[in-house]
C-alpha cells in the first residue's frame, strides 16, 4: 500500500519523540512504500544516516519563520502555537501530495500526544491516529515536593489537557479518525470523552532488540552496587526523590554509585541536592549521551531507576529491560503498564517521605539478592523481546492496516 505517515518529531539515533518517528518510518517501510511529511531540520541527520529505511520518499517541511526555532523550545506557549501552524501547513503539503498520490491510508505518528490536532485527518483518506498519549498529570500529593516553577508548568499543562476537549481541532482529529491507538487506559478514556469512533490500547514506544547490544544478565557484582536513571533533568522526572532514596540506601551500602544520564533545566538544583545529602562523590551526572554510550551505561549497571510521575511511555525504561535490568518505578502512567512482578518493583504513589522510603527499599532488596535481581533482569528481557520489540509492534500496525482497509471504513465522520 502507499502510505501517507505525518512525523512531526523524526530523527534517526534519538530517543523521545524524534526516535518514535523514527522507528516507526522504519517499521511501516517494512510492508509499504511511505511517503513521510517531518520537519526540514530533520534532513541533514536522515541523510547522513548510513542505514535508512528502503521505500520512503521523505517531504521535509518548516514554517518560514523557522530560524526561530530555539525560541520556540524555549518558550512552551510558543512551542504550542508553532505545532498548530505547522499542522496547518503539513495539510496544505498533504493535499497537495494527495492530488498526485493515491494513499491507502494516513498515520499521524508523532507528536504523540492527544490534546494536539492533526488537520491531516480532513483528507478523505482513512486516518489512524496515534498511539497517542499524555494524559497523566503528577500527583498532587507529589506536586509539593515541586518548585512554584515546576507546580506552575504542572498547572499549565493540566489546563492544556483540559482545554483540548473544547479544542474543534482536536475534536475533530478524533471524530475523523478511523482507528484511535492510546498509549494508556487514562488517555483511552478521555479520548471517549471527545467522540473518537475505535479506540484501543497500542504503547508508541519499542525497543531495539540488535543482538549486539542486547545484555540479559547484568554482569557486575557488589562490592561495587550500580543504580542507573536515564531522562531529562526536569522536575517532574522526580530525580530529586530519587536522589533521596539513594542517599538512604547509600547509608547502610557506602560502596554504591547512582548514574543519571541526561540534561536538563534542574540538573544545578540536583547537584546542590546531592551535595547537601551528602552523596556528590558517589553521584554521577553524565550528560546527553550517544545512543550507543547509554547502552554500554546500561551493562555496567545492575538496577533501572524510573521515577517520573508521569510518563507514557518512556524508551530508556524499555531498553533497560531489554538489556536485562530490573526496573523500580512508580505504579503511574506508561511504565505501570510495562513493568510487572516479575520484571522490577512498582512503588505506590502516597506521600513523598513514603514513595522514598520505598524507591530506597526496593534498591536495597536488588543490591542484597543478587539472584531475584538477575531472574528479575530475565524477564524483563524476555517480555521486551515477546512484546515490545520494534519489529513486533511493526508486525501488530501492519494488522491493523491491514484491518482498516479490509474494513471499508471512511476516512472521515461529521464532526
Amino acid at each position: 500500500m502507499n502510505i501517507l505517515v505525518s512525523a512531526y518529531a523524526c530523527e534517526p539515533g534519538k530517543g523521545s519523540e524524534p526516535g518514535v518517528g523514527w522507528n516507526w518510518v522504519k517499521q511501516i517501510a517494512r510492508f509499504h512504500e511511505v511517503w513521510v511529511i517531518t520537519r526540514a531540520v530533520y534532513q541533514k541527520p536522515i541523510e547522513q544516516w548510513p542505514d535508512p529505511p528502503k521505500n520512503v520518499h521523505w517531504i521535509y517541511f518548516d514554517l518560514p519563520f523557522c530560524q526561530t526555532r530555539h525560541f520556540w523550545k524555549i518558550r512552551l506557549w510558543a512551542e504550542h502555537v508553532y505545532y498548530y501552524l505547522w499542522q496547518v501547513g503539513a495539510y496544505v503539503v498533504a493535499k497537495r501530495l494527495s492530488e498526485q498520490q493515491h494513499f491507502d491510508l494516513i498515520h499521524h505518528v508523532t507528536y504523540a500526544i492527544y490534546w494536539r490536532p492533526s488537520f491531516l485527518a480532513l483528507l478523505s483518506t482513512p486516518f489512524i491516529w496515534g498511539p497517542v498519549g499524555v494524559a497523566e498529570s503528577t500527583p498532587k500529593t507529589l506536586q509539593q515536593t515541586m518548585s512554584a516553577r515546576g507546580r506552575w508548568f504542572e498547572r499549565v499543562r493540566t489546563g492544556m489537557q483540559w482545554a483540548a476537549q473544547w479544542d474543534p481541532a482536536v475534536r475533530l482529529t478524533a471524530r475523523r479518525a478511523a482507528l484511535t491507538l492510546a498509549q494508556t487506559e487514562r488517555t483511552q478514556e478521555r479520548l471517549r470523552r471527545l467522540g473518537v469512533r475505535d479506540v484501543r490500547l497500542f504503547s508508541h514506544m519499542g525497543a531495539d532488540m540488535e543482538p549486539s547490544w542486547v545484555h540479559t544478565v547484568p554482569a557486575l557484582q557488589p562490592p561495587i552496587f550500580r543504580v542507573l536513571s536515564i531522562g531529562r533533568l526536569i522536575e517532574w522526572k522526580g530525580f530529586h526523590l530519587a536522589l533521596q532514596a539513594f542517599a538512604h540506601f547509600h547509608r547502610v551500602s557506602p560502596t554504591s554509585e547512582y548514574w543519571l544520564i541526561g540534561e536538563g533545566s534542574e540538573q544545578g538544583r540536583l547537584e546542590q541536592l546531592a551535595s547537601r545529602l551528602g552523596i556528590s562523590a558517589h553521584v554521577h551526572f553524565f550528560g546527553a549521551l550517544p545512543h550507543a554510550t547509554v547502552v554500554e551505561r546500561l551493562t555496567e549497571c545492575h538496577v533501572f531507576l524510573h521515577p517520573s510521575f508521569h510518563d507514557a511511555a518512556p524508551s530508556a525504561c524499555l531498553e533497560a529491560m531489554a538489556a536485562g535490568l530490573p526496573v523500580i518505578c512508580l505504579d503511574i502512567g506508561g511504565p505501570a503498564l510495562f513493568v510487572t512482578e516479575d520484571t522490577g518493583v512498582k512503588v505506590a504513589v502516597s506521600t513523598p517521605e513514603r514513595v522514598i522510603t520505598e524507591l530506597s527499599q526496593a534498591i536495597h532488596t536488588f543490591a542484597h539478592d543478587g539472584k531475584r535481581r538477575q531472574q528479575m533482569g530475565l524477564a524483563a528481557h524476555r517480555r521486551i523481546m515477546e512484546h515490545f520489540a520494534w519489529n513486533k509492534k511493526g508486525d501488530s500496525m501492519q494488522a491493523l492496516y491491514e484491518e482498516i482497509c479490509a474494513s471499508g471504513r471512511p476516512g472521515s465522520q461529521a464532526a
